[in-house]
């Protein structure tokens, strides 16, 4: 197999790699920061706040995520009144679509929490937010960190769907230089490559992190 058709491009595919990453990075902070306040209004008591999360959850959660991103593509400039870009796009499907898997994830992380420490610490005059903040969220943050780091894993291969909408990201570009190069079996063979050390390496720290947590148990 010719692998000089990789070393030529490596520079624009590569460029690729920065753009996927940047796509999963600004949607994994989005996804997490609504997910916590939506995890925390599934949870609430008040059913004016807890159904619509609980709805827009199930709703998310039970489309296909290339079709979510094909409705932001379309729908945002509509919302707008003006053209987006396909990464602009792109990045709110992506919060939109995760920020459901990250609530769950937070809702079971602060479920796991005993009722116990919850009422001792209403019993000295806690306020709610401060019971969550103080006593909560810090316990249920070492729970739940596995799912989310797990859970970023599976974000960042889903980034190359965005490939369907047109955003050059590390995918999008490979299809472009093997439609002038024709070399399909290297580039894609090159991109299974990254895509594996990428997870590979983000895998073994997931399972580094747990042993840690058991240890600490």
């Amino acid at each position: 197999m010719d692998w000089t058709v990789i070393s030529r491009n490596i520079d624009f595919l590569l460029g690729g790699l920065v753009v996927t990453f940047q796509l999963a990075v600004i949607s994994l902070a989005g996804g997490i920061f609504f997910g916590v306040l939506l995890g925390l209004a599934r949870i609430s008591s008040r059913k004016y706040i807890s159904c619509p999360a609980t709805l827009y959850i199930h709703f998310f959660r039970s489309q296909p995520l290339i079709l979510v991103i094909f409705w932001f593509y379309f729908f945002v400039p509509i919302l707008f009144g003006k053209p987006m870009s396909a990464f602009i796009s792109a990045i709110i499907g992506f919060i939109a679509f995760e920020t459901a898997y990250f609530a769950e994830i937070i809702r079971g992380g602060i479920q796991s929490i005993s009722k116990g420490q919850m009422q001792a610490a209403y019993a000295t005059g806690m306020k709610h937010h401060q019971v969550m903040r103080y006593i909560v969220l810090p316990q249920a943050l070492k729970n739940m960190l596995p799912s989310l780091m797990t859970q970023s894993i599976v974000l960042f291969q889903d980034t190359s769907l965005a490939y369907v909408i047109g955003l050059q990201e590390f995918l999008r570009r490979t299809s472009l230089v093997d439609s002038r190069e024709v070399k399909s079996i290297e580039l894609y063979l090159f991109s299974a490559l990254v895509y594996l050390v990428i997870c590979l390496t983000m895998s073994l720290f997931v399972r580094r992190f747990e042993n840690k947590v058991h240890q600490g148990v």
